[in-house]
């Protein structure tokens, strides 16, 4: 067995996100369309001995105790695994942009872990250590597209006749970032709209829906605002993904991406049709 991985760590665009209730525990209801694209992160991974966990940032500092420490740690505790490792993390997803670069890192580390360590625990099971670290990382495990209900725990993939046709996208990532507590607290946050299907949104794909959160988003950051309206004067039909301040829009043609703000992040991205470790975890029988 190999000691020693690359991995990337690929972005997810919200399609469309509907909040159709709230739980009495206070936890919101919603639907969603989780599409991945080839905007990555790399982890960089090698096998330690004694149990040793240690990161190295290879690009923007990270907290001191990230999502993918989380991940490593909470593997160990799973397993009882006494193995090690040392992460290097070349961070290139923006964060507080609402494509999931937190949780997409937190599941290719359980992936890459899992198989370095030789634990083989199936993807059902890294699903469930996945859910504890926070509501996307199983969408990232489950390892294609996919319709996303409930808290974020209720994954249909779409596969064979309901599967994404390849795009590309405009993704725009603007100076200011979004804090998602601020979004679901907020009062005037719409939270009852009509649940949807998954043949309702395969019927249109890529203009289906509207993000329940960009109003009270664009609210609060005039820059998710000013962004929309960019990719909106190249003649694009753009909206937010999750809770923000990336905002997104199909391409059907060629656009001029290069005169954006200095400290926007602008980038040109393929819609993937599967997760690069998709093969990575075995399912349950």
């Amino acid at each position: 067995m190999q000691a020693l991985y690359d991995v990337p760590a690929p972005a997810k665009l919200n399609l469309f996100l509907h909040i159709t209730g709230r739980r009495a525990d206070g936890y919101h209801l919603l639907q969603s369309v989780f599409m991945l694209i080839d905007w990555c992160d790399t982890l960089h991974f090698e096998r330690r001995p004694a149990g040793a966990i240690s990161r190295e940032d290879l690009g923007p500092p990270l907290p001191e105790m990230d999502l993918v420490l989380r991940a490593a740690h909470a593997l160990q505790a799973a397993t009882g695994c006494t193995q090690g490792a040392h992460i290097g993390v070349m961070k290139r997803v923006p964060a507080q942009a609402g494509m999931g670069g937190g949780s997409s890192d937190a599941a290719s580390t359980l992936l890459a872990l899992n198989r370095l360590w030789g634990l083989n625990l199936s993807r059902q099971a890294l699903q469930k250590i996945g859910l504890g670290l926070g509501a996307d990382v199983p969408f990232f495990l489950c390892g294609t597209n996919a319709f996303v209900a409930g808290i974020g725990e209720t994954i249909t993939p779409l596969e064979n006749a309901q599967q994404l046709p390849q795009a590309r996208f405009a993704v725009v990532k603007p100076a200011a970032g979004l804090e998602t507590k601020a979004i679901f607290s907020s009062p005037n946050l719409k939270r009852d709209s009509e649940c949807a299907t998954i043949l309702g949104f395969a019927a249109t794909h890529f203009d289906f829906g509207r993000n329940d959160l960009q109003p009270v988003a664009e609210a609060l950051c005039p820059d998710v605002k000013q962004a929309l309206r960019w990719l909106e004067e190249r003649g694009l039909q753009p909206r937010m993904t999750g809770s923000g301040s990336a905002v997104f829009a199909q391409m059907p043609h060629a656009v001029d991406l290069e005169d954006a703000p200095g400290d926007w992040q602008v980038k040109a991205c393929d819609n993937l049709m599967v997760h690069p470790l998709a093969g990575w975890a075995s399912d349950e029988n």
